[in-house]
């Protein structure tokens, strides 16, 4: 994959300034001893995160309701209540927020990308969210619950990250610590051929999730897949800093092996059928629009680059509204906006939002066929 913007998730304010958007190359590397995949292309120096970098998902009612699902679990589960929690990478602090709410307990948030002044800052009297990276200035901190949901994926190198939250903890071996990652086998095996994407530097799978927390000086307590398979989810705590600790069966690497070498075949099979997908709406005088603006819907306007074809994105993110796709140009719009636009077809990026988006289209009365990318 070549050519593609290096930030699909930064808010561009202008179509210039969208197409104008800094690209690289993706060329994917596997290990088949462990099962990690990365970006053999990536080049860290591409990589900023600020003020301008929006992904939160927390406006989707599916997710919200997946989010406090796993909220009360945790709280449940490791009698967390009136307890301290580090979150890294919190976005805007939403999910920090749920956990100090349900257990009465205690947030520290990190984030570059944290807005100060927005308009979804963390106002909740027991969290603090600080504008910038964790790192080893937070050693020794009392701490609970360490938190961290889909950054590990940004980072070149994980296992040295992983090392260095181990020693922020230190001798607290009751700390627990849960981390989500996209999972890769959706993307391998299932319809998330979109979610390669330049900002993701590595790609896990349970097995090298549980590999990667093993090698960095954790025992490993539970790894499961999450929201219908596309997320992988580890819950750890310290074990022994050398890495010796408990090897449960990580399972055969056999499959993912076979999956990963027939991956490139799949994945350029689905470009092509989506190409003569719009090709024939196109000769059919057919308007489409893609219904969301993440990191989905920016690839896959990308790689298909159907300038003719699609003339809106939709998000139900108020943040996205009126901002542009980068790389490609298209306006971001409210899906209010579909009744002046009237689309025949409504391209949804995610099937897990495949109901969500066919209520709102039917209480817009919309004869906007759905299409799942």
């Amino acid at each position: 994959m070549q050519n593609l913007p290096v930030r699909c998730n930064v808010l561009c304010r202008t179509p210039a300034e969208a197409l104008a958007a800094p690209r690289g190359d993706i060329r994917l590397a596997a290990c088949e001893g462990c099962g990690f995949i990365w970006n053999a292309a990536f080049e860290a120096e591409h990589m900023a995160y600020d003020e301008a970098y929006e992904n939160s998902l927390h406006f989707s009612p599916r997710f919200q309701a997946y989010a406090n699902k796993l909220a009360d679990r945790l709280v449940g589960e490791y009698d967390l209540h009136d307890k301290d929690i580090v979150e890294i990478a919190c976005g805007q602090g939403d999910f920090l927020r749920l956990l100090c709410e349900r257990g009465n307990n205690r947030g520290l948030g990190f984030d570059p990308s944290y807005r100060t002044n927005g308009p979804r800052t963390a106002h909740h009297p027991a969290v603090t969210i600080i504008q910038g990276y964790y790192d080893e200035r937070y050693a020794n901190r009392e701490v609970d619950l360490v938190c961290c949901r889909h950054a590990l994926e940004h980072m070149p190198d994980p296992v040295a990250f992983l090392r260095m939250v181990r020693r922020n903890i230190a001798r607290q071996h009751d700390t627990v610590v849960f981390f989500e990652v996209p999972n890769v086998l959706f993307t391998l095996r299932g319809p998330g051929i979109w979610d390669i994407i330049y900002e993701h530097c590595g790609y896990f799978c349970p097995v090298s999730l549980a590999r990667c927390f093993r090698t960095a000086g954790f025992d490993v307590m539970a790894v499961s897949e999450e929201y219908e398979g596309q997320f992988a989810c580890v819950e750890a705590r310290p074990g022994p800093e050398d890495g010796t600790g408990s090897r449960d069966d990580d399972g055969d690497l056999a499959q993912l092996t076979a999956d990963t070498r027939a991956f490139g075949a799949k994945y350029q099979t689905r470009v092509n059928e989506w190409t003569e997908r719009l090709d024939e709406m196109r000769r059919a005088g057919q308007r489409a629009v893609v219904w969301g603006a993440g990191s989905k819907g920016v690839t896959f306007l990308n790689v298909l680059r159907p300038h003719d074809r699609i003339d809106y994105v939709v998000d139900i993110n108020p943040r996205k509204e009126g901002m542009y796709i980068a790389g490609t140009g298209q306006r971001i719009v409210a899906p209010e906006a579909l009744r002046e636009h009237q689309p025949d077809a409504a391209i949804v990026m995610n099937p897990v939002y495949q109901d969500e988006v066919r209520t709102a289209v039917t209480q817009m009365k919309l004869s906007t066929d759905l299409l799942v990318a």
